[in-house]
């Protein structure tokens, strides 16, 4: 038999998702079959869905040697710091991801993640041990595309990650603003609000009025014009909801499309960008994050922002475009 006695990076979670990252070898099924059969908490059978709490014991009626082997996993491998550190306390740190880095994973790159390199950047101040954690790691509770930079928040512990997972849910706890170019010259600011329908095949997502039909989720951006000169517009953007491509598809459809866009943006002014700046992707920056209410534990954090600047080569053709 197997006890685990439930800590401060484990509680407030499903039983199910705790077993998934505990046994990382097993398949869902081989889980659930452990849940009904060979599992209780604090000596009663539970669901899957049961939340785990700081203190509870799991009894797990298997081998030791099965459980070692439900258990075995890859090792973790080292990832080179690329990243550069916007803030940083004991509880959460704010990386300045670069571009072309993917936060997480994909089938086309595994390792080599701003996820892996915030990892191993703890590992080696000695703020995470990855030997003493059971299931917890620390992970990121935003997402930016692989070639729009910036802002990404990672929580060091389990108490921080769900509490910023909370905030961000709120929406108006965490304000996030991003810095773009767009075709075009914007005068005044723009409140969009409208619905979006993603197609999953071709990994693009289409932009409707609120009022056609009831299909899409809400969007809803705020665009701030900063500069205008030349049929262009340096803008401010204020995302309130988050959704995949919000930004680059809701400025299109408002007629002022993100400069080096290949998926939404103007072919004809592509081109020429391409030309003088070698611009071939999105100009898009998470440049500001605005702490405006904050839980515990990082309540202290209420009222603080973190920014980071343009990296060199948009902050050159920013200046190109505009000075």
């Amino acid at each position: 038999m197997i006890k685990i006695s439930i800590t401060e990076n484990e509680e407030n979670q499903r039983l199910d998702r705790f077993l998934k990252k505990y046994f990382k070898s097993a398949s869902l099924s081989h889980l659930y079959k452990l849940i009904r059969k060979d599992i209780k908490i604090n000596g009663k059978r539970s669901k899957a869905e049961a939340i785990l709490k700081l203190g509870d014991e799991l009894n797990i009626y298997i081998t030791d040697e099965e459980a070692e082997n439900l258990r075995k996993t890859k090792k973790l491998q080292h990832s080179k710091k690329q990243f550069h550190i916007a803030y940083e306390d004991a509880h959460i740190l704010i990386a300045e991801k670069p571009f072309g880095l993917l936060v997480h994973g994909d089938r086309t790159e595994k390792k080599n993640t701003l996820a892996n390199q915030v990892i191993s950047y703890l590992i080696e101040t000695g703020e995470y041990r990855p030997r003493l954690e059971r299931t917890f790691a620390p992970s990121p509770v935003n997402r930016l595309d692989r070639n729009t930079t910036g802002l990404v928040i990672f929580g060091k512990d389990n108490r921080t990650l769900q509490t910023l997972n909370q905030m961000l849910r709120e929406k108006e706890c965490v304000k996030k603003y991003y810095l773009t170019i767009v075709c075009g010259e914007l005068k005044n600011e723009l409140h969009l609000m409208d619905k979006m329908i993603k197609d999953e095949i071709k990994n693009k997502v289409s932009v409707h009025k609120l009022e056609e039909g009831s299909d899409g989720r809400m969007i809803e951006t705020i665009a701030r014009p900063i500069q205008s000169a030349n049929g262009y517009t340096l803008v401010e953007i204020e995302l309130i909801t988050g959704r995949t491509h919000q930004i680059r598809a809701h400025m299109q459809s408002a007629g002022y499309c993100v400069i080096g866009d290949e998926k939404y943006g103007n072919a004809k002014a592509n081109r020429e960008l391409k030309k003088r700046f070698g611009l071939s992707t999105q100009f898009l920056h998470a440049y500001k994050l605005y702490f405006a209410h904050a839980h515990e534990p990082i309540s202290y954090l209420e009222g603080k922002m973190v920014t980071a600047p343009l990296t060199s080569y948009m902050e050159s053709i920013k200046k190109n475009l505009f000075e």
